[in-house]
């Protein structure tokens, strides 16, 4: 079970949850400091203060004044509105780490949400209910808006997920799993929906498939060295110091792990006056 401090959230974290789905939690300071940012929100609207998207309505709409008791269907109509992705479903793995993104950003406790929307999404999670996320769909400057709508959507109880290998109804998923939907209230769709989450876990994903394909290319080059009874002398460290470049540096470490204790390289180790390996 991995502890997560929202803001101080390393890349290895990352990639264990998102590789071998590794279960996640936050301390109660998160969600205390959640609390107190909520309180605000709330503390603002019963002041009566014009808040954007929250208490108004959204672009040319803005001027207008939303009344108190409809604020929760604002953000309601919000998310349905713009769950309009089309194509494929996004793969599971990815929309979980969309899950997790938003978690993490929500539980930084600055978008007036309150403790019980990162609650929820934390455990779908951890029940593995995986919103169906569209593959095209909106990505501008206001956020990833049409995928996280669809995350969302899930979240209230609407739209499709995958649960348990297969494409469910929201609510069916949230009845099997013992799991309530949120009633969203005053910004709470507005916080689901900005944000660049997908894009994020797009690329994370694309990031961590490539180390593991640069791991893999290595342990080929080391195999292929030793099938090609190579030296290795080209990797000895001085030389890559000397060239400075962090990745080539690290490169040559590993095939000098790889590499160390080999058999067939000690076989000809000495006595072998090849002046440099076979092209």
């Amino acid at each position: 079970m991995l502890q997560l401090v929202p803001g101080q959230v390393s890349l290895a974290q990352l990639e264990s949850i998102y590789r071998d789905g590794t279960a996640f939690q936050f301390d109660g300071a998160t969600y205390d400091i959640i609390a107190k940012s909520s309180a605000t929100l709330s503390r603002r609207i019963s002041d009566g203060d014009t808040i954007y998207g929250v208490n108004t309505g959204f672009g040319k709409l803005a001027s207008v004044r939303i009344d108190a008791d409809k604020l929760a269907d604002l953000q309601k109509n919000l998310v349905l509105s713009h769950a309009a992705g089309i194509g494929a479903a996004l793969p599971e793995d990815v929309v979980r780490l969309m899950m997790v993104l938003k978690c993490i950003s929500l539980g930084r406790g600055a978008s007036g949400v309150r403790p019980v929307l990162v609650e929820t999404l934390h455990n779908f999670v951890q029940a593995g209910i995986i919103p169906v996320v569209p593959a095209q769909g909106s990505v501008g400057a206001s956020g990833d808006l049409a995928p996280l709508a669809h995350l969302a959507a899930a979240l209230i109880g609407e739209g499709e997920v995958f649960y348990r290998g297969t494409r469910m109804a929201s609510g069916k998923a949230l009845q099997q799993a013992g799991v309530s939907p949120v009633e969203l209230q005053a910004k709470e769709g507005l916080a689901l929906l900005n944000g660049t989450q997908a894009s994020t876990a797009l690329a994370l994903a694309g990031l961590f498939d490539t180390w593991n394909l640069a791991i893999c290319s290595l342990t080929s080059a080391a195999l292929s060295i030793d099938a090609a009874m190579g030296s290795s002398a080209p990797f000895h460290d001085e030389i890559h110091q000397l060239r400075g470049h962090r990745g080539q540096i690290d490169s040559a470490q590993r095939l000098r792990e790889l590499l160390e204790g080999s058999e067939i390289r000690n076989s000809h180790i000495t006595g072998d006056e090849r002046v440099q390996d076979p092209y």
